[in-house]
């Protein structure tokens, strides 16, 4: 019996790995990378094959791992430097003051460092194309479909040459907020990402919602355009527009929903998956448990930045170090510089937390971040007000959407001091609003039929299944601005209505002169 169970169970799994697809996956370093970490685990686990294509200047994507295999493509050497450089720019903007116009058009250098970016990886699809080994490779490997994240364009240019279909981990594209892509976004109530808008808008907010559209939208353009349309050109032919091979994709992952959007139209390819990389919370290391515990009644308040800001310049962090000891709370703060000289007894700093094991335990009351998307996914899954201290990128809109909903209040790194920093701590801490609020957002998020990683796992095995989801794509990205808006149908309509109008007109006046002469003759 013991013999007959064992065989039952490796037959089970022989044949879920052999009934398993093939996925490739192009993915995004950094932040990014994580998510999709999530997503590759997940296939694995449900015995599906994946192959990753890296750089082998990948900043945290590895070689080697029990998930997947990979495809190593050689470029330059990486420079910790390069990173830090543009995370330094970045801050010093922001810390210099906040503007509408210099938060929509960033610096000349870091729209430099962008488009160098971007050239990178077209380096790196050109490098993959002409290496006719590894295209035999991809090619004689029949893959089922090509995961992607499209902020960068690799993937899609390599599911295009394969011709695969295309599924995206998204929220941004080459050319911004993934929804501008591919919905329709009327910008009378869709606020556009960096504007910190909400549905409801005034004129003159209106107003600075188009502005800011059409700002960035010249802004990305002038990092990807050149770029881009050179590779495509090089590869594909003159004929073929770059962004629309993006908007080609079958299946777009949404890394958010719509506890977090605001209402808009959206399409029947977009699945939302807001919060996917999200979990229950597991028990706390035993020291830090210990931590946790010893601040009774008063909880725990917990600290970070993210990967890319875990240091900040001393001016900064000595005033936060002071505001945190002025409280009863215990405070977590992830933080790997140079230990403030004003930190108190209550902060304990730490090279790494686990933050969503911390978010969701009991005595934590507050969450210190800088509005980065997973950050607050899992501050809305554990039911954590947030006080924001946002840096770059979309963290400011991230928050202002958090803000608008009550659930977090935001200081401004350019005016923060421990007297503003501490007042706004105490706001969040002693407001029931705030924590009321953000648990009502996470009881919505949790009241849906499935969870967001099954859903997202779903509609890629559907791909897979299938072959693609071309009855999901619109057409409307291949039609031009006039077709779209059926300008070219209004004004024909007007054309056949004012000639009808004449024609009326003219049959009128020649039955009046005809009744006028009819008239003069009998007289």
């Amino acid at each position: 019996m013991h013999h007959f169970t064992w065989t039952v169970l490796v037959l089970s799994v022989t044949l879920s790995v052999s009934s398993g697809g093939k996925v490739l996956v192009f993915p995004l370093d950094g932040s990014h990378w994580v998510n999709m970490r999530v997503i590759i685990e997940e296939l694995h686990s449900r015995g599906h094959s994946i192959t990753v294509v890296r750089a082998s200047n990948s900043w945290h994507i590895k070689k080697d791992s029990p998930y997947y295999t990979s495809h190593t493509i050689e470029m330059g050497p990486y420079q910790d430097d390069v990173v830090d450089e543009l995370a330094s720019t970045l801050l010093q903007l922001r810390m210099e003051g906040r503007s509408f116009f210099k938060d929509m058009t960033l610096g000349n250098s870091v729209v430099e460092r962008f488009s160098e970016m971007h050239r990178d990886i077209c380096t790196m699809v050109a490098t993959i194309f002409e290496d006719e080994n590894l295209m035999r490779s991809l090619r004689e490997a029949k893959y089922d479909l090509v995961l992607t994240d499209p902020a960068f364009g690799g993937g899609v240019f390599l599911a295009r040459r394969l011709q695969l279909p295309m599924v995206f981990n998204v929220r941004w594209t080459v050319h911004g907020e993934a929804h501008f892509a591919i919905a329709p976004s009327p910008l009378s109530y869709v606020p556009f990402p960096g504007a910190e808008l909400t549905d409801k808008m005034t004129f003159s907010k209106r107003v600075s919602n188009i502005i800011a559209f059409t700002i960035s939208q010249s802004m990305y353009k002038k990092m990807t355009d050149a770029h881009y349309t050179a590779l495509c050109k090089r590869f594909f032919g003159p004929d073929v527009d770059y962004f629309s091979l993006f908007q080609d994709a079958d299946i777009w992952l949404m890394r958010n929903d719509f506890t977090f959007e605001f209402p808009r139209p959206t399409m029947p390819n977009v699945v939302y998956m807001g919060g996917f990389q999200c979990k229950p919370a597991r028990p706390l290391p035993v020291d830090l448990e210990e931590f946790v515990q010893s601040s009774g009644e008063h909880g725990v308040i917990i600290m970070s930045l993210g990967t890319l800001f875990a240091e900040l310049p001393s001016v900064i962090t000595e005033e936060i170090a002071a505001a945190f000891a002025q409280l009863p709370q215990k405070v977590i703060w992830r933080y790997t510089g140079a230990k403030p000289s004003t930190l108190g007894n209550n902060t304990l700093l730490v090279d790494w937390m686990p933050q969503n094991d911390l978010l969701g335990h009991a005595k934590t009351k507050v969450f210190v971040a800088h509005g980065g998307t997973n950050g607050i996914q899992e501050a809305i899954y554990h039911g954590v007000p947030i006080l924001g201290l946002p840096l770059v990128f979309d963290q400011p809109d991230n928050l202002s959407r958090m803000v608008a909903r009550g659930t977090s209040k935001v200081v401004d790194i350019a005016t923060l001091d421990r007297a503003v920093f501490v007042e706004s701590l105490k706001e969040v801490l002693y407001e029931p609003s705030y924590r009321e609020n953000m648990q009502r957002l996470s009881r919505i998020h949790h009241d849906q039929p499935m969870k967001p990683l099954d859903r997202a796992i779903f509609w890629i095995e559907f791909v897979m299944r299938n072959g693609g989801a071309p009855h999901l794509r619109t057409q409307s990205f291949r039609m031009s601005w006039i077709a779209y808006h059926s300008i070219d149908v209004i004004l024909t309509l007007l054309m056949a209505l004012l000639l009808l109008l004449l024609i009326m007109f003219l049959a009128i006046k020649k039955c009046c002169s005809l009744l006028f002469r009819k008239k003069v003759k009998s007289e």
